[in-house]
């Protein structure tokens, strides 16, 4: 594996985890434990373990949740292309 690929997958799993902290700050679990959910688990076990504890829906957070799951979307699909990207870039450097 290349250090570019693994200094990728730290940078995304860390931004990622900053996101669902953002996510984990509206609601009970705050900022730092659904940070480190996200680290320590996944991404998308911090995301769920946030979304999971209560909070009482506003107009504006509504929206912000729209917003956030957009950008988790796109982000997730460019993580996905720049991921399939570098593993079929390694094999073919691997084949040669």
């Amino acid at each position: 594996m290349s250090l570019f690929a693994l200094f990728f997958g730290l940078m995304s799993g860390c931004f990622l985890s900053v996101l669902v902290g953002i996510v984990g700050s509206k609601r009970r679990i705050g900022f730092g434990w659904a940070f480190l959910a996200s680290l320590l688990l996944t991404p998308l076990v911090g995301l769920l373990l946030a979304l999971e504890n209560f909070q009482t829906p506003t107009a504006s957070s509504k929206e912000f949740l729209r917003a956030l799951t957009a950008l988790f979307g796109v982000l997730g699909l460019l993580f996905l292309v720049a991921f399939l990207f570098l593993l079929l870039a390694g094999g073919m450097l691997v084949a040669m």
